[in-house]
């Protein structure tokens, strides 16, 4: 399509609500983004700037990773590759570098979905593409940090990541705001392509401020035999957050695997899930969900389309409610042939008074025996995920009990 269609289809849609949660005014955001200069070196950050980026996953240190992409408000100011095979360019820029990228911008996700999408498309910022070489083996996460600076400020990118045939990527993407910062809005574009035989698995740790809306759109594409992981955190207060990514597995033996880890804060309201949609032979599906209320509203959806004989696919949705709130938990399972294997899980509840004691028991006092408890709640084994992001997934983990005791 045309950029000019693509345009037209945007201004028909400004004013289109979501069709689920509550509708954000993006008039009240400003999209003029202040200036900010380039470093040259992720050390050049202010420690305030390094301590709010850490709390979403990125390093200043990149000891441990392969690539780094910071955009502060609407610039980029810093982007590195640091392992062949791999390539990190700015999206305006690779949109000029690359005439190849046309196959890819904008084919999973319809950019008149909503108004978010429109302004995505319509006030573009900037976005990273995120791109593994064919048959390069990417060893440590790639980083991206999407940063508010600005009060008040409407963040609009889009993403790309590809992981070409028989690659491996691994990325850590942290969103965060300046300790300064008390609203604004995000809105993100990603559409990820996994290509035969490849691996990806992208992680997004989230870090807002209470005050802030969030409204990331994402698609996915997985080929034969390929391997996608999303693994997605939000346990810090967080104003408003839509999020529902959905991949098709179009290739034979070709798996998803959904993780998200919630905590809903009062005031909160957090429609977070996913949904895959299985459409070709020995294709496997799983999505996995642990949610916690401490005050605020979750609902949390999955949705698991089995299109062929021999698809499969699990969906387990649990919630803890520790101080009031709202968790409406929504499996869908939707077997479309003879042949399918799909099931699913859902709990909502309290804990159990009974396990406070035996812990109580053991020697642990009642805040121990309740903060054990909701670190094992939390826990999710996620098969295939490097240390590094484990890592970082289980530092998210604890600085959110601290925070929920």
């Amino acid at each position: 399509m045309r950029i000019r269609d693509l345009d037209d289809k945007a201004r028909s849609a400004r004013q289109k609500a979501a069709d689920l949660g509550p509708d954000i005014d993006l008039d009240s955001y400003t999209i003029e983004s202040p200036p900010h200069e380039a470093i040259s070196d992720l050390a050049r950050l202010s420690d305030g700037d390094k301590e709010r980026m850490l709390l979403a996953g990125i390093e200043s240190d990149t000891g441990e990773r392969s690539g780094s992409y910071i955009q502060k408000d609407g610039v980029p100011v810093f982007t590195a590759s640091l392992q062949e095979g791999l390539e990190i360019v700015p999206i305006r820029e690779a949109l000029e570098k690359f005439d190849w990228l046309a196959d890819y911008y904008w084919k999973l996700i319809d950019v008149d979905t909503d108004k978010y999408t429109a302004r995505a498309r319509l006030d573009l910022h900037n976005g990273y593409l995120i791109r593994a070489l064919p048959g390069a083996r990417i060893t440590f996460p790639a980083q991206a940090c999407m940063y508010l600076e600005k009060d008040g400020f409407s963040q609009n990118v889009h993403n790309i990541i590809i992981a070409e045939e028989g690659s491996e990527l691994h990325v850590i993407t942290g969103c965060a705001t300046a300790a300064h910062v008390s609203s604004g809005i995000h809105v993100g574009i990603s559409e990820f392509y996994v290509k035969k035989n490849a691996k990806l698995s992208f992680t997004m740790i989230h870090h807002w401020a209470e005050d802030v809306a969030v409204r990331p759109r994402s698609a996915g594409i997985v080929e034969e035999g390929g391997l996608f992981l999303n693994n997605y955190i939000c346990m810090k207060p967080v104003k408003s957050l839509q999020t529902y990514p959905r991949t098709s597995l179009v290739g034979k033996g070709a798996v998803a695997r959904f993780y998200s880890l919630l905590v809903g804060s009062p005031g909160g309201e957090l429609d977070a899930g996913g949904g895959i949609d299985l459409k070709a032979e020995d294709t496997r599906a799983e999505i996995i969900s642990r949610a916690i209320s401490n005050g605020g509203n979750i609902l949390a959806r999955g949705d698991l389309v089995g299109e062929v004989p021999g698809a499969r696919g699990h969906l387990e949705c649990r919630g803890l409610i520790l101080n009031q709130g709202m968790i409406h938990a929504i499996p869908e399972l939707v077997g479309k042939v003879d042949g399918v294997e799909m099931s699913h899980e859902a709990a909502v509840g309290k804990i159990a008074q009974e396990e406070i004691f035996y812990l109580m028991s053991r020697g642990l006092t009642e805040d121990e025996a309740t903060a054990t408890i909701v670190r094992g709640f939390l826990s999710v084994d996620i098969p295939g995920l490097p240390a590094p992001l484990q890592k970082e997934i289980d530092r998210a983990v604890d600085m959110s009990r601290e925070d929920l005791l």
